[in-house]
């Protein structure tokens, strides 16, 4: 059985999950904070259980990245039915320009659920509490038992949210859209655990500073998600659609690339997931919250959630410092892309 500090980056993840996902965005405000303990076990069990199977099956972070995706999907699809709903907390996020009538999705609205929960539910948090877990940080952090019980915690805070979502809504989508969604889902699982076969050669030259990777990634994220919320028109919609597509290649070939350099590690990927969730603090800030609300209160709460997750930053910045009694532990994971 697990000592309680060896839980602890276990409960971090739990609970930085749905704090990233929700709070940061400015989805929720201040007020409903406790909404985040019902949203925990879905969203925090969630990025558990994709940090765990990545790191047993060997997979490194492009199995968590595609097994993220299939999160998302499960998330936005089976449970909460938003891929479909035209009318999810009282708004028509669904018919716009790119929906596609015969499949009742929206393109954008698809991109939309991939980039919230793959980056940011899910691989930001879990790079960023393997940032604080200096010498397991490609380590399983739980055994079978513990598996099982995030696993069953995960299957019971979905059905909570599918319950809830149910009440409001009266939303089920089609049985041939979730046959399509749920092959979608198992093609993405298969695909994480196929890519443990995948080891691309290295390359020469060194890796960029980390300093230059987080900028980066500020600039990727920012130039998708800036645009996306502050122009609203129709005529953006397929735009949006071409930046999200040029964005994900030009992001998975610069990762690619940089990881199979000379001097990439730990360092690095934090600078990733920094710039990502720096994006996230200065959009939070055009965002409503779902329930509406003052705006004064948004952006108070706004302020605080931003300013947590830079002292959040600066905590996972002195945590790479690499002490001399530690160097010969962080080595033997530094090289892991």
């Amino acid at each position: 059985m697990p000592t309680p500090p060896r839980l602890a980056p276990v409960f971090a993840l739990f609970l930085l999950s749905p704090f990233v996902g929700e709070f940061l965005l400015g989805n929720l405000t201040l007020a409903e904070l406790p909404l985040g303990l019902v949203l925990a076990p879905m969203y925090g069990c969630g990025a558990l259980l994709v940090r765990e199977v990545g790191r047993r099956s060997g997979g490194g972070w492009p199995a968590m990245v595609l097994l993220a995706a299939a999160y998302a999907l499960i998330e936005e699809g089976p449970i909460d039915q938003l891929l479909w709903s035209d009318s999810y907390a009282g708004a028509d996020l669904l018919h716009g320009p790119s929906y596609l009538p015969a499949l009742g999705m929206s393109v954008e609205l698809t991109q939309t659920v991939l980039a919230l929960h793959t980056v940011w539910s899910v691989c930001v948090p879990i790079a960023l509490v393997e940032t604080l877990t200096r010498s397991r940080r490609s380590e399983p952090w739980l055994g079978r038992v513990g598996l099982a019980v995030v696993a069953v915690v995960f299957v019971a805070g979905g059905v909570l949210v599918f319950l809830g979502n149910y009440a409001d809504e009266h939303f089920v989508a089609s049985p041939g859209q979730l046959a399509g969604i749920c092959l979608v889902i198992a093609l993405l699982i298969a695909a994480a655990f196929a890519v443990r076969a995948l080891r691309l050669p290295p390359l020469p030259g060194r890796a960029p500073a980390p300093w230059r990777v987080g900028l980066a990634a500020l600039v990727l994220t920012s130039a998708y998600w800036g645009p996306a919320n502050l122009l609203t028109d129709n005529w953006y919609e397929w735009v949006g659609v071409g930046v999200w597509c040029a964005g994900t290649v030009l992001g998975v070939w610069w990762v690619s690339r940089w990881s199979r350099q000379e001097g990439w590690g730990v360092r690095h990927r934090f600078a990733l997931a920094a710039g990502a969730l720096l994006t996230y603090v200065w959009v939070s800030f055009p965002v409503r919250p779902e329930s509406g609300g003052s705006v004064r209160a948004d952006l108070v709460g706004n302020a605080v959630f931003g300013a947590l997750a830079c002292l959040l930053l600066v905590w996972c910045a002195r945590r790479t410092r690499v002490r001399p009694a530690e160097g010969n532990v962080i080595s033997r994971t530094s090289a892991e892309a």
